[in-house]
């Protein structure tokens, strides 16, 4: 098997972190994925994301010694992918990450064979999980839910994550699984 970049995508509130994190608990014992922590110019909340967090100064610092294979800007943050996932990809291993829409193209020319997963949910079930993040107000979550775009990669893989987590779980587990044996 030869090892691939698989980027997780998909709008705020559709559920990215909860699946990554039921499939890192479901392949822990499966050497063949790999699910590295990214780092975020913003603090985590730790029950519900999974990364680093960077200060704007570290984060350049890091970029300059060339600790991101992969780095991009968004919504006023800056995010970066560890350099060691070129390393995890020659291995043969599947490298599982939560990216953005808006670098996917740049990804698949630094790493071929790069897989896109599209999470998505229903506005109205995006609108109560980023209500329960308590980092906007309603009116902040009706505007970003207002101008967010159905912007679907290339190629990529859809799931729907409207419904209960488990039924999520187990399309992304599926999805995950088939790019490790193709």
């Amino acid at each position: 098997m030869s090892g691939r970049l698989v980027l997780v995508v998909g709008p705020s509130g559709a559920g990215k972190d909860t699946l990554i994190a039921a499939a890192r608990a479901a392949l822990a014992e499966d050497p063949r994925f790999v699910f590295p922590r990214r780092d975020v110019t913003r603090p985590a909340v730790v029950a519900i994301e999974d990364h680093d967090s960077v200060s704007e100064a570290e984060f350049a610092a890091r970029l300059e010694r060339g600790a991101y294979a992969l780095s991009w800007d968004a919504h006023g943050l800056r995010y970066g992918l560890p350099s060691s996932i070129a390393d995890d990809i020659a291995a043969g291993r599947v490298v599982v990450c939560n990216g953005s829409r808006a670098m996917t193209e740049a990804a698949a020319r630094q790493f071929a064979g790069t897989r896109v997963i599209l999470i998505e949910a229903s506005p109205d079930i995006r609108a109560q999980r980023l209500a329960k993040r308590g980092r906007e107000s309603a009116s902040e979550i009706a505007a970003r839910l207002a101008r967010e775009t159905p912007d679907v990669p290339a190629g990529a893989i859809r799931i729907n994550n409207s419904g209960a987590i488990g039924a999520g779980a187990a399309a992304f587990l599926a999805a995950l699984r088939s790019m490790a044996t193709d």
